[in-house]
């Protein structure tokens, strides 16, 4: 039960990416992935609520798998993330690729620990 969880969640997570990431990049045309920060950030945000639910109230199984690793881990992206970081340092903007680092991770941990601080404030 718990692998078709995994299964629907990334059903929905994976189009999810991508649809995100070509819409956000055809609205800012710059060297900036913007897509690919906000379905990171949004991921990140994601887990930290489950993880706060989690340790709040009883969450079950099949809900943690639809969440966790199936719609979260489809909708991030750390290839895409490195990926995108190397062609900016290919392309000449060493420097915006490392603020895009530097901002992705520290945005990323914050995102999470504001879902986890949410749900355990809602749910405790």
């Amino acid at each position: 039960m718990n692998w078709a969880m995994v299964v629907l969640g990334a059903l929905v997570g994976a189009p999810l990416r991508f649809l995100v990431d070509r819409n956000l990049q055809s609205r800012h045309r710059t060297a900036v992935p913007w897509g690919t920060a906000a379905v990171n950030l949004a991921a990140c945000a994601g887990l930290g609520l489950l993880t706060g639910a989690a340790t709040t109230t009883t969450v079950p199984d099949a809900l943690q798998h639809l969440i966790g690793p199936g719609l979260c881990a489809t909708l991030s992206t750390y290839s895409t993330f490195s990926y995108e970081t190397l062609r900016l340092t290919e392309t000449g903007a060493a420097r915006l690729a490392a603020a895009n680092v530097a901002v992705s991770t520290a945005a990323g941990l914050v995102a999470a620990w504001l879902g986890s601080a949410l749900a355990q404030a809602a749910l405790g």
